[in-house]
């Protein structure tokens, strides 16, 4: 049986790839005009038609998308969004669920990718996590983006986890800026990333995508030196929430 099912796999995997990619390159001519319009204002415009991809792709690959709110989701206060991260899937399933305006904050080699390097340079604030001075830069840039009303999401662990663990320790990242600009942080879990597309590999499955909103977590007054705290907080929150839905 699994002889018959791995060349119907192949199909999928060569027709969800170019949707992916159709989609991609139409959507290129519009960011581009876009980009023109500044880094805030084209930014949240280019926001749209990434949604607008993703939006497309998923349901036609047969990936279904369900939201859990734990949380009153009128609420449309900025953010820092904290999301696990298990999947290649995870920056593409944010586009389409994170409510806009928001920036995700992402690795900068991801820019070299052909075509789709320039809608990254478009759409993230990138880190280069091998220069110091390059990491205050970007850490200055959420700074500034989050001051225009703009959320922005942090993969706090800072690579896919593919470890057995539901979550690896988180970096200080999100929770300075968080306390810096006194942004409440939204933690937010993705249930099913993992089974649809591993970290380890480009194995593609269609099913289910759950998308938990956890209560948000306040630092109204909170200073550096309650880091360590927060960060341990939001974890444990998290965490308790993996272990209860997984």
């Amino acid at each position: 049986m699994k002889l018959l099912l791995k060349p119907l796999h192949v199909v999928y995997m060569i027709y969800a790839a170019i949707v992916f990619l159709v989609i991609m390159f139409l959507i290129i001519p519009p960011i581009f005009l876009a980009s023109f319009l500044g880094r805030i204002k084209g930014g949240n415009i280019i926001f749209y038609f990434l949604r607008f991809w993703s939006h497309t792709w998923f349901p036609a690959v047969g990936i279904m998308v369900k939201r859990i709110y734990k949380h009153d989701k009128k609420d449309k206060t900025p953010y820092i969004y904290v999301v696990n991260h298990r999947s290649y899937l995870d920056a593409a399933l944010a586009v389409q669920v994170m409510r806009l305006p928001f920036r995700p904050l992402g690795k900068i080699e991801m820019k070299r990718i052909p075509a789709f390097g320039y809608i990254y340079r478009q759409s993230v604030v990138m880190v280069d996590r091998s220069d110091a001075k390059a990491r205050a830069r970007s850490v200055r840039e959420m700074i500034s983006v989050i001051k225009e009303g703009v959320s922005i999401l942090i993969f706090p662990e800072g690579t896919t986890n593919e470890t057995d663990s539901l979550l690896q320790p988180f970096h200080n990242g999100a929770f300075r800026i968080a306390i810096e600009t006194q942004t409440p942080i939204q933690p937010v879990l993705y249930l099913d990333n993992g089974k649809r597309l591993h970290a380890k590999g480009f194995n593609l499955l269609p099913g289910r995508c759950r998308v938990v909103y956890l209560p948000p977590v306040p630092v109204t007054g909170l200073t550096m030196e309650d880091l360590p705290a927060l960060r341990q907080q939001v974890f444990n929150i998290m965490e308790q929430e993996l272990k209860a839905t997984v």
